[in-house]
């Protein structure tokens, strides 16, 4: 197992806050417009973000934030760490625990599909500005410097990037009707094979097998999303049959 990375704790800057709140609020009037007064959808958002919240804090704990028990500063660390892996997790489940309590029976992860890329892209802009979640020492020509000039990869400009490819990605299938309801389950798990490949060019403490915490998260997020999309293929796919028997 690896120690933690010893580069300087960044808590947040304003501008990094600016940029997390920047996204909530976009994703704030986009679900609003579409909720049209339902109160049912707006208990639904609420709950995204409550479980995005929750979800975050526990993966960053799990992943590095009980490796920084030694760090001086690490109820500062604890307080602000967060993880987008586990917020997405977190969103999900909360999405779905409050659908079942409002009795909710129709799919909202198109809508959330495109609310999502926008929120994490403005997250990473954030991260470049406030130079944390930073990549791996590098001599690639395209590297960004750290607060001590150190030459890294630039892993929050590669991010975003993901996030611009795949919510154009995720806005032409929505225009085609593709994947109609399972554009959500898509993205889960197109970001958590990316995030797995991009852990090896991050800066994150590696615990087991020469891999990160963030890395077996990612793995957990492939998961549930291939397996939520296959379940809701199939699913889509026997309601025409059933209704052909119900029609004979």
């Amino acid at each position: 197992m690896n120690a933690a990375p010893q580069h300087q704790f960044i808590p947040g800057s304003p501008v990094y806050a600016a940029c997390m709140a920047a996204g909530i609020l976009i994703g704030a009037v986009f679900w609003y417009r579409r909720a049209k007064g339902q109160s049912d959808l707006l208990l639904i958002y609420l709950g995204a973000l409550i479980g995005g919240f929750a979800g975050a804090k526990i993966a960053y704990l799990l992943a590095e934030g009980w490796l920084e028990w030694s760090q001086p500063d690490r109820l500062l660390r604890w307080a602000t760490g967060k993880s987008v892996l586990g917020g997405l997790l977190g969103a999900y489940a909360g999405v779905e625990w409050v659908k079942h309590l409002v009795g909710h029976r129709h799919s909202t992860g198109d809508a959330f599909a495109v609310i999502v890329p926008v929120g994490i892209l403005l997250g990473r802009v954030g991260c470049f500005v406030n130079g944390c979640c930073l990549g791996r020492p590098t001599s690639w020509v395209f590297a960004v410097r750290d607060i001590h000039g150190m030459a890294r990869w630039p892993a929050p400009l590669v991010e975003g990037a993901f996030q611009v490819v795949m919510l154009a990605v995720i806005l032409l299938l929505q225009r085609r009707g593709l994947l109609r309801d399972r554009l959500f389950f898509l993205y889960l798990t197109a970001y958590g094979v990316f995030r797995f490949g991009h852990e090896f060019m991050r800066d994150t403490p590696r615990i087991w097998l020469g891999l990160s915490g963030y890395q077996f998260i990612s793995l957990v997020l492939v998961m549930v999303g291939g397996v939520m999309m296959w379940r809701r293929t199939k699913s889509m796919l026997a309601r025409p049959l059933a209704e052909g028997s119900l029609a004979a």
